[in-house]
């Protein structure tokens, strides 16, 4: 599994609105891509602006097999109806390995 990690500075009183467009618009357009297996939001209590996507996929290859067109039209959609500037500040890939007890 690897694990794609986006870190985003998105103004406090914004952030659960950059949630929800997110949830509607960037994570069901990821659920129909093969090798996507799921994403989690974590918010930062300490710092309201910050928002942590991590991304799971089953293969590296899968994730990197979505055509650059299709997630441009994604971005341009989800850009378009949130009507604000948001920052991705960090972005990270991970693979994931699992250890046995």
């Amino acid at each position: 599994m690897v694990i794609e990690l986006l870190k985003l500075k998105v103004a406090a009183e914004h952030r659960e609105q950059y949630i929800q467009k997110d949830a509607e618009i960037w994570t069901q357009a990821l659920a129909s891509c093969p090798g996507f297996l799921g994403k989690e939001v974590w918010i930062n209590p300490n710092e309201p602006s910050e928002v942590i996507l991590v991304i799971r996929w089953a293969t590296r290859e899968q994730w990197k097999s979505i055509p650059p067109e299709q997630l441009q039209q994604i971005s341009q959609e989800f850009d378009q109806q949130l009507g604000y500037i948001h920052q991705i500040v960090d972005s990270a890939e991970y693979q994931v390995r699992f250890s046995q007890a």
